[in-house]
């Protein structure tokens, strides 16, 4: 059995949504912009957590741990806009080579956009201090969820539970944005977008796995703990995490299609999927915390 707060699903958000940013970084292909909105809103999640826990039950190593994240997501922020001007490799790799492929084609050359080259690139690995620092606090919150049960396995459990749902949350918000962004850079491939598609299937048995594990839904699925709607809000669970994993293979599906429509489709499925990942990771940790 495990207590749900505020300020630990906060934590777990930001945390799971600044892992899943570096892992779009590293790629060199979206556009600074991306990084700045995930930064802002994940940075004001932490700043969250901070306030919930001062609001609620206080753990003092996850709440120190919250003001870091925050800390480290205003740093990075700071450090990219003032490099704004490098832009990145990769998407301006990839404008070059369509400028010249329509300077093939037609005899026009587009005005090239004015960057600076001798200036430095952001480094991506300022986006993995904050998870870093942020782990800690899960870790912590983990093992402050669990306090009132006996043995060291409960312990681990709502560690494991805390950490993945940090991923597996993360992964389905970064895909549902990076989606909205191809607005703002239709030039963008594909592949990021299929990487944290794939992440979202690749973390989901984890999920799904560690809230089964006893004490957890098996308990509530054959009755031996009260949701409080005689079973439905347990297999409404059940729905929910069949529902997301099926939305991620719709979505795979989707953006194999060659029209750009196809992205955009593939969004609204991860509109969908985030609630259904809501569903999945907070319902069951609303059950098992009553």
């Amino acid at each position: 059995m495990i207590r749900l707060d505020a300020a630990t699903v906060l934590l777990q958000w930001a945390v799971g949504g600044l892992a899943f940013l570096w892992v779009t970084t590293r790629r060199r292909e979206v556009g600074l912009g991306y990084g700045w909105l995930l930064r802002g809103v994940f940075g004001v999640m932490a700043a969250g957590a901070v306030a919930a826990g001062r609001i609620g039950d206080a753990v003092p190593v996850r709440d120190a741990a919250a003001v870091g994240v925050a800390l480290a997501c205003v740093a990075a922020l700071v450090v990219s806009v003032l490099r704004r001007r490098a832009g990145v490799r990769g998407q301006r790799e990839r404008e070059e080579r369509r400028s010249a492929r329509v300077a093939a084609m037609t005899g026009i050359d587009r005005a090239e956009v004015r960057r600076d080259m001798d200036a430095k690139e952001f480094p991506p690995v300022l986006d993995v201090v904050a998870p870093l620092v942020g782990l800690v606090g899960l870790v912590a919150a983990g093992v402050a969820a669990a306090s009132g049960s006996a043995g060291v396995g409960a312990h681990v459990l709502a560690v494991v539970r805390t950490i993945v749902g940090a991923a597996f949350l993360g992964a389905v918000t970064d895909a549902m944005l990076l989606g909205h962004w191809y607005l703002v850079q239709p030039g963008l491939g594909r592949a990021p977008l299929e990487d944290l598609n794939r992440w979202v299937a690749w973390t989901w048995p984890f999920e799904v796995a560690a809230l089964l594990w006893p004490t957890g839904m098996v308990s509530a699925l054959n009755g031996h703990i009260d949701d409080g709607y005689q079973g439905l809000l347990s297999w409404f669970w059940v729905a929910c995490a069949v529902s997301t994993l099926i939305l991620t293979v719709v979505t795979k599906a989707a953006l194999k299609e060659r029209a750009y429509a196809a992205v955009m489709a593939a969004t609204g499925l991860l509109y969908l999927a985030i609630l259904t990942a809501f569903g999945t990771d907070l319902v069951a940790r609303a059950i098992l915390a009553g």
